[in-house]
């Protein structure tokens, strides 16, 4: 395990190659000379409550010492509860700050926020398998827990109907949670509830905010392999491509320019794809029809040097994986015919996979592959904030279901599928994993989470010398943000914003104890206090080093070294699981990015490093967190200010829940994913406008819509009032 100077070295070594990066908003890693305290942060008057603990509950929010906190919340499972459970236990566990805990006891984070605090946690999770199950499993029982986890639209719904305490009434005596939401007026738009009254039934969960979530991930050497050096591609063996069925996407003559960032990061410059010069890659392969891996590799290599007019020079590879890539998705379906076609020269066997999800069997993560669809080929809605939602030029809402462009690119992702250029497992629906796609050079490439898939890079006998999986650039496409024609850039959908889940407090649980109520509310407001941020991100100050860093503009902790070898020993690197597995944080609330940072490894920083600093350039576009000029860049809220009497007609439109699902298991079914595995099933599904216009007017879509506008148009009236 890399101890902490080598810790320190490659965070300086990384701000060295950051450094656009921090002037750009991208991550910076400084790291400090000084230690860290979370203790005298705070000081209000807070009463007995907040007795020698940094004054931690707010003002007006007193409670007696000891008040008891019956908890129905977590993420998930039972493994990721604020308490440990069997399996995670084991017989007694021992971690990074010495101390052993075993089945039922409170997790290290939720050890200290008692000390903090001065309450009392009763675990109540069941861990039933996400949010929306926990909640309707204590839907009608509330009065036996006094916060539960839930979906946002499940919480507000109930807080509607009363069930939920509406937290917005208190906001005067929570000054963090107050701060922190006059600060980002979106953010309270997309909590709100109930515009009449601007009341809040959830305490948000952030997984970062204002950043990129999910990005392309490629072997990166494969790409080198096939398409770097002087002279032609040779190979002793490959297959031929399949008979080509996916048609151009981009234009087969005139010339785009596209705004890209230096090879250096320095800056911008323009390239020009001169599609006069090269033709469309994809119409010339498909003229020739199947051909050897072998030629399809030169007919692309060729293509590059003339379509970007040398740019590239004998690094072709950087128009995919360079800080100056500017590929597109017909350039990816070339790329993706010369991996499958070269199995030999790229894992020495017979086979390999082009695209595939970190799990090609779960549902929950096969729909990662219609949400890079969207990216792909210019498509809105396909990875919003809230169903299937975004806000269009003209400020209105639209229903990525109900629209022909979704089904377009759907019909072009099957058209890969017919090719063999998506994996079998992913078509099948077996259980392949991200892992084991890397581990037997079986995969190229998948759309997903930076950290928890690039740490494979680092683990033991998974890559030799040279091998690499990292983050690439987004995709080229026309977007139609309302500009004469569309416009061809790169732009992101996967925007951090508040999340889909949420902690609620119960009104039948609290029910007239002021102290319980006070005790809940003192809670959320100190996971938005400074200290409560790095407390809910990184667990107690033992799981914390003594050095600092500085991270986007603020200085946060560098983990200790024991708690890196400990992710690595109990987790296998992955941040996230590690710190719900076993510290208990990062469970809801605010989770800054400062400690995956950390745990990110040097393939993952680089790549998204080059995103990072795309972003700060402007050559990624993105949805704002603010209600932007042009509604098309306008961030759709989380939740909308839908009644009850709405909410009880939503519930009714079964199939858009049912049929368009992105939660696991295997009773959950998402036509859009099928669609790309299957085509076309439904007999009332022919082509894309009739399948838009089934999901509309058969399945309820066009009363969907009209809510839900009407909620958003509420918004809009409480945004101008707030902002």
């Amino acid at each position: 395990m890399r101890k902490l100077k080598s810790m320190v070295a490659v965070l300086l070594a990384a701000a060295l190659m950051a450094a656009s990066l921090t002037a750009c908003g991208g991550p910076s890693v400084e790291v400090q000379d000084t230690t860290p305290s979370t203790d005298d942060a705070a000081t209000t008057d807070g009463g007995d409550a907040a007795a020698d603990t940094g004054d931690a509950a707010p003002a007006g929010l007193t409670y007696a010492d000891g008040t008891v906190l019956r908890m129905a919340t977590g993420y998930n499972n039972p493994n990721t509860g604020i308490a440990f459970d069997a399996e995670t236990a084991g017989d007694g566990i021992t971690l990074a700050d010495g101390k052993t805990y075993n089945t039922g006891d409170l997790k290290p984070t939720w050890v200290e926020l008692e000390n903090v605090l001065k309450v009392k946690f009763e675990d109540k999770f069941t861990g039933a398998g996400g949010a929306s199950k926990e909640f309707n499993y204590w839907k009608e029982q509330l009065d036996q827990v006094d916060m539960v986890s839930g979906t946002a639209s499940l919480l507000n719904e109930n807080g509607v109907a009363g069930t939920i305490v509406n937290i917005g009434e208190y906001l005067d005596q929570m000054p963090n949670f107050k701060a922190y939401l006059d600060a980002n007026p979106i953010v309270r738009l997309s909590i709100t509830g109930d515009t009449s009254n601007g009341a809040i039934y959830f305490s948000p969960y952030f997984d970062g905010v204002a950043d990129i979530e999910r990005m392309p991930l490629m072997r990166v050497d494969w790409v080198k392999k096939l398409l770097d050096g002087e002279g032609e591609f040779t190979a002793d063996a490959s297959n031929n491509t399949a008979a080509p069925v996916y048609q151009p996407y981009m234009p087969t003559s005139g010339k785009i320019e596209i705004d890209t960032v230096k090879k250096d990061g320095s800056g911008v410059e323009t390239v020009t794809k001169d599609y006069d010069t090269a033709g469309n890659i994809i119409d010339k392969m498909n003229a020739a029809g199947s051909m050897s891996g072998v030629d399809a590799v030169n007919m692309l290599r060729t293509y590059i040097d003339e379509c970007y007019g040398g740019y590239y020079g004998t690094e072709r590879s950087d128009l995919f994986i360079g800080q100056n890539a500017a590929w597109d998705a017909d350039e990816l379906v070339a790329l993706l015919r010369c991996v499958v076609a070269n199995p030999q020269t790229l894992n020495g066997t017979d086979k390999v996979q082009g695209l595939f999800s970190r799990e090609d069997a779960n549902n929950q993560r096969r729909v990662d592959m219609f949400r890079f669809a969207g990216h792909l080929f210019g498509v809105r809605g396909l990875e919003s904030r809230q169903d299937y939602l975004y806000v269009g030029t003209d400020n209105q809402l639209h229903d990525a279901r109900q629209e022909p462009a979704t089904y377009e690119a759907l019909e072009r992702m099957h058209d890969m599928v017919e090719e063999g250029l998506i994996s079998e497992a992913f078509v099948n629906k077996q259980d392949v994993k991200t892992k084991q796609y890397l581990e037997e050079d079986l995969g190229f490439m998948h759309y997903d989470y930076n950290q928890t898939q690039t740490i494979y890079n680092e683990q033991d006998g998974v890559f030799d010398d040279g091998e690499a999986y990292m983050a690439v650039m987004v995709p080229v496409a026309c977007w139609q943000d309302g500009t004469d024609g569309g416009n061809y850039m790169r732009f992101t959908e996967s925007w951090r914003s508040v999340k889909t889940d949420g902690w609620g407090i119960s009104k039948p649980g609290v029910g007239d104890d002021q102290d319980k109520l006070n005790a809940a509310l003192a809670l959320i407001d100190y996971a938005y206090s400074p200290e409560g941020q790095i407390l809910m991100s990184y667990g107690p100050e033992a799981f914390r080093g003594t050095d600092t860093f500085m991270f986007n503009g603020q200085e946060m902790p560098v983990i200790a070294d024991a708690t890196r070898a400990e992710l690595w020993d109990k987790a296998s690197g992955n941040y996230t699981n590690y710190a719900r597995f076993y510290l208990g944080s990062t469970l809801s609330f605010l989770k800054s990015q400062a400690f995956e940072y950390q745990c990110t490894t040097e393939a993952g920083r680089l790549g998204a490093g080059y995103i990072s600093t795309a972003i700060g350039l402007g050559t990624i576009h993105h949805p704002e967190l603010a209600v932007a000029d042009n509604g098309w860049y306008t961030s759709v809220p989380t939740t909308l200010p839908t009644t009850k009497a709405e909410n009880d007609m939503l519930s009714g439109y079964a199939e858009l829940t049912t049929q368009f699902s992105s939660s696991s298991g295997d009773d959950q079914i998402n036509i859009l994913v099928d669609m790309i595995a299957n085509g076309y099933t439904d007999a009332n599904m022919t082509d894309a406008q009739s399948a838009a216009d089934y999901v509309a007017n058969s399945w309820n879509g066009v009363q969907y819509l009209t809510i839900k506008e009407g909620a958003w148009e509420m918004d809009l009236n409480y945004y101008n009032q707030i902002a």
